[in-house]
């Protein structure tokens, strides 16, 4: 966004600052990456000072404490949220303080939701849905992002890889898998340009991708056969609890193995919007084959 000020010799445009939350996941330093590279002032919400890319301010706070964003918020005009909690507990008190300086939240939420559902049928789509619904009331301008799964997800199978070379775990239905860079690619556009208020888009890769074939893919990468190991629900439970995993995380990450179904939904939203069709997922595996070996 730019705006317009007044000065002694007429009026001076000026490029409004964005905040990134989430700024070192996956999506959130890409996004910053990207606003960098077409010069727009970023601001980076981080939780410990730590080194940024040239360019990018970071400001210390916390979204679980609300009182900690003033600092951050201040001259921002748009913020691209993403929400790292598993409820919604403290959002609508995060949102009030950004309410009091910003214009705009672009919102990182889930394909999965359905609007004509009174319930969602996981934990996690629940969650974004109720975000979604919190963000509609706060009086901010909104546009939501509606990602399907997110490629780098993948990165979690990586020791199961270097060390065995299957990878077992629930074989959670296929969906057309996305590129964190082509989420972040829409992102900044909206995040930039005008005409996104209100909207809600759905962002998926190009094709519907199970987890053997993810796991294939990889494979095909790093230049080593795998194979995906398909274990039952209660057994992966064990094995995540296990391994020191929150049990509420285990839950929602679990919620729905074995009974959602696959998602034939593909969109062409990304190429809509960025002018580039999105990544397939071989191409994300290939680029990212050091992660695996």
């Amino acid at each position: 966004m730019i705006g317009i000020l007044p000065t002694r010799f007429g009026l001076t445009l000026v490029m409004t600052r964005i905040l990134v939350t989430g700024s070192t996941g996956n999506v959130g330093r890409q996004v910053i990456a990207r606003l960098v590279a077409v010069d727009r002032p970023v601001r980076a919400l981080v939780r410990r000072r730590l080194r940024l890319p040239a360019g990018v301010e970071g400001v210390e706070g916390d979204l679980s404490r609300p009182d900690t964003l003033e600092r951050a918020l201040a001259g921002v005009e748009t913020v691209f949220l993403i929400w790292p909690f598993l409820t919604t507990e403290g959002a609508a008190a995060v949102l009030d303080v950004i309410g009091r300086q910003v214009r705009r939240v672009v919102y990182l939420s889930s394909s999965g939701v359905r609007d004509d559902a009174e319930r969602q049928a996981d934990p996690i789509n629940q969650l974004h849905a109720d975000m979604e619904g919190l963000i509609e009331k706060s009086g901010l301008q909104w546009t939501f992002l509606r990602a399907d799964t997110i490629a780098s997800n993948t990165r979690g199978w990586a020791e199961q890889i270097r060390t065995a070379g299957v990878v077992r775990g629930p074989d959670i239905a296929a969906t057309a898998v996305i590129d964190p860079r082509d989420i972040a690619a829409v992102a900044v556009r909206v995040l930039i340009d005008d005409g996104h208020a209100g909207a809600t888009h759905v962002l998926t890769g190009p094709e519907v991708v199970s987890r053997a074939e993810q796991v294939q893919a990889i494979g095909e990468a790093i230049g080593r056969p795998l194979r995906f190991e398909k274990v039952p629900v209660d057994l992966a439970r064990e094995r995540m609890l296990a391994d020191g995993r929150p049990p509420a995380l285990v839950e929602a990450l679990l919620a729905g193995a074995g009974t959602r179904p696959r998602s034939e939904l593909v969109t062409s939203t990304v190429e809509e919007i960025t002018g580039a069709p999105a990544r397939a997922f071989r191409e994300w595996a290939a680029d990212h084959a050091g992660d695996f070996r």
